[in-house]
């Protein structure tokens, strides 16, 4: 098997692992905790990568094996349906989603990675650019998520704040 299919299904598997023992052993007011105003708090994060199993990545992996173009994704239409849910909810079911994309991601061979399709915004896509764009999304939102977990401790920590000013969250995003 190629080392970018080991290497995503590495990536894709650990991630609900790592919630669902953020969110087995940390308290609701820390998961929901927004770092600053317009900012995604944990259980944001968490909500954005259940929308992305739901609506984005296997949906495009499915256009990719059937040689689709692309459907335009609004990523601003983020939690549709999932604010209802409690982080336990939330974690279980994006486990199970998860689950099914790793099965579905198991039927790929080398020689899929070279399929291409149109992409509204970026022209002609690779399915390996889609895949290390998959793994990347995961890894980045579960760090957004730790890091706005991250934010009052670092408040408290006094002299040794210095030391997370790279991980401070002072403003909000564009």
């Amino acid at each position: 098997m190629n080392t970018l299919l080991e290497h995503v299904q590495a990536v894709l598997s650990t991630t609900p692992e790592r919630w669902q023992r953020l969110v087995a052993t940390l308290p609701a007011d820390l998961l929901t905790r927004q770092p600053v105003a317009g900012e995604w708090s944990a259980l944001n994060c968490l909500q954005h990568l259940l929308d992305a199993e739901y609506k984005n990545f296997p949906v495009r992996l499915r256009a990719f094996l059937a040689g689709e173009d692309f459907s335009p994704f609004d990523p601003s239409l983020v939690h549709s349906g999932l604010d209802g849910l409690s982080p336990q909810e939330l974690v279980a079911t994006f486990a199970r989603t998860r689950q099914e994309s790793l099965v579905a991601l198991q039927s790929l061979q080398d020689d899929d990675l070279t399929r291409t399709v149109q992409h509204p915004q970026f022209g002609t896509v690779t399915l390996a650019q889609m895949l290390h764009t998959w793994a990347a999304h995961d890894l980045m939102h579960t760090v957004q998520g730790e890091r706005a977990l991250m934010q009052p401790f670092m408040l408290g920590c006094g002299p040794w704040r210095v030391f997370f000013r790279d991980h401070e969250i002072s403003t909000a995003k564009e």
